[in-house]
């Protein structure tokens, strides 16, 4: 029996001597130790985030304003920024309902010096008649209005208390697209709400407009911002901020923007020192060269630059050899390629200060000096003014018809009447509904001046004029708007 079970043995060690030395069971899975660092990681990231909100919400506050409901005059913007879901609670989502109340809406800011200054968004505390902060403590305090900036969209109020926790400014301008961006305000009442995305992106520009006027290089973020986050901050891993969220742009869609922080920090700086913004201008209104295809094939030489729009009646501009339809490519010697950019570079500038545009203007390069003016706080648009009654004149023959145009010659007797300051031309006095015309935005009253360059003297001039050009090209009138130069481009389809 022993020989036997001796035998076995070396039979079974011999079996084994050719099977691969297996490797020895364990409890822990084989990647335990792989797994159990990528654990720390994200534990670290974990407390990361967390120590940012613990970090900057003491310094966020909750504003709750009042104002009287003036649901007829209300922004269109105020839904859009802040605004609560729609209920019967809400008055502004529910106009027909009941007797008038004031209208209660909650935004956003946060805390940028001890004693009680707050930065949040214009549109925020905009015609509010009373002013609540609540603090992060669960502190209430009435605010007063330090001072606003409309077309920057930001605003300071003030709280009297003091030894506040304050925010801590990053510099908007070394943010990097694709590093982590938190938020925390109170979306939908819902207060001190932390969220965490990435910046999607920079320089975001014509987000909206006020007055003509547009401010650039919006960050965005794809952290949710909703409507209560305006006015709060938007923060980097290290608990700076970097922003001031601000636009929604397709809520809960992934879009959000907000003010670079060295902007709100300029603009905030100023308005608690009691000054008033002012802002270099010219009084254009200027495109990207190649955003209007309908223009592209008109400017044959040239291949970047701003194309001149329309010059506004009394504006800096008005006072120059400034033409529209020409294209600016250089500011003292800096070259443009966008809008934006030729916006920054004016914004450099002091009010006052000659400014040397080099412009491209029928195949040559000419230079056209402007002193800035101050930008004004309203700018108005003939365009926005009610027609007054113009007799309809003569019959659409000549090629006009097909533009969707009727004009009458420019007597000194309609000039009067219609309080234009030129004194030659074709006035127009119908445009049709979906007509070549009607898409350049070419309205009745409009003085049509030139036709291609060439000056428009009476009726048969223009009609000449029109037979000559080629349609299939594009037509370019410079058009007269109560002293507002413009032009526009009839172009045929086909």
């Amino acid at each position: 029996m022993r020989l036997s079970i001796l035998t076995l043995c070396v039979a079974l060690s011999t079996s084994f001597a050719a099977i691969p030395e297996a490797v020895p069971t364990s409890s822990v899975p084989p990647n335990a130790f792989g797994a159990e660092a990528g654990k720390d990681v994200v534990h670290q990231l974990n407390n990361a985030f967390a120590k940012v909100f613990e970090t900057v919400a003491p310094s966020v506050v909750i504003i709750e304003i009042s104002k009287k409901n003036e649901i007829s005059e209300s922004s269109p913007l105020d839904d859009l920024f802040f605004q609560g879901p729609p209920d019967e609670n809400n008055p502004r989502h529910n106009p027909s309902g009941g007797a008038a109340r004031p209208v209660q809406s909650e935004g956003s800011g946060f805390i940028v010096r001890p004693d009680g200054y707050i930065f949040t968004n214009f549109h925020v505390v905009e015609d509010a008649d009373k002013i609540d902060v609540k603090l992060r403590d669960g502190r209430n305090f009435p605010a007063r209005m330090v001072g606003t900036d409309e077309k920057t969209d930001i605003a300071v109020i003030k709280i009297d208390a003091k030894d506040l926790p304050v925010v801590q400014l990053g510099d908007s301008d070394a943010v990097r697209v694709g590093q982590f961006a938190f938020a925390i305000g109170a979306p939908f009442r819902l207060d001190y709400t932390f969220t965490y995305g990435v910046i999607s992106g920079k320089g975001r520009s014509k987000l909206f407009q006020t007055g003509g006027y547009s401010i650039s290089d919006y960050l965005q973020t794809d952290a949710s911002i909703n409507p209560g986050n305006s006015g709060g901050p938007l923060c980097d891993i290290d608990g700076k901020v970097i922003g001031m969220n601000t636009l929604i742009n397709g809520m809960n869609r992934g879009l959000g923007f907000a003010i670079p922080i060295n902007m709100a920090k300029e603009i905030g700086a100023e308005l608690v020192a009691g000054h008033k913004i002012m802002r270099p201008w010219l009084g254009i209104r200027i495109e990207t060269l190649g955003d209007d295809p309908t223009t592209r094939d008109l400017f044959k030489g040239a291949d970047k630059g701003v194309v001149v729009r329309t010059i506004e009646a009394d504006a800096p501009a008005s006072k120059s050899d400034l033409r529209p339809f020409d294209l600016i490519t250089q500011v003292d010697g800096t070259p443009i390629e966008t809008d934006s950019e030729l916006q920054r570079e004016i914004l450099k500038k002091k009010i006052g200060q000659n400014v040397q545009l080099t412009v491209w203007r029928k195949g040559q390069t000419i230079r056209v000096p402007i002193k800035t003016g101050e930008l004004p706080n309203e700018i108005t648009r003939a365009s926005n003014e009610p027609a007054r009654p113009v007799q309809p004149g003569q019959a659409r023959d000549g090629g006009i018809g097909k533009f969707g145009l009727q004009v009458q010659e420019l007597t000194k007797e309609v000039a009067e009447r219609l309080h234009v300051p030129v004194e030659q031309g074709v006035v127009v006095t119908d445009v049709e509904d979906n007509s070549i015309a009607a898409a350049q935005d070419i309205q009745r009253e409009d003085v049509i001046t030139e036709v291609d360059g060439k000056p428009v003297t009476n009726l048969q001039s223009f009609r000449e004029a029109l037979n000559k050009a080629d349609p299939k090209r594009g037509v370019l009138l410079y058009l007269d708007r109560k002293g507002t130069k413009t032009f526009a481009v009839l172009k045929a389809s086909g």
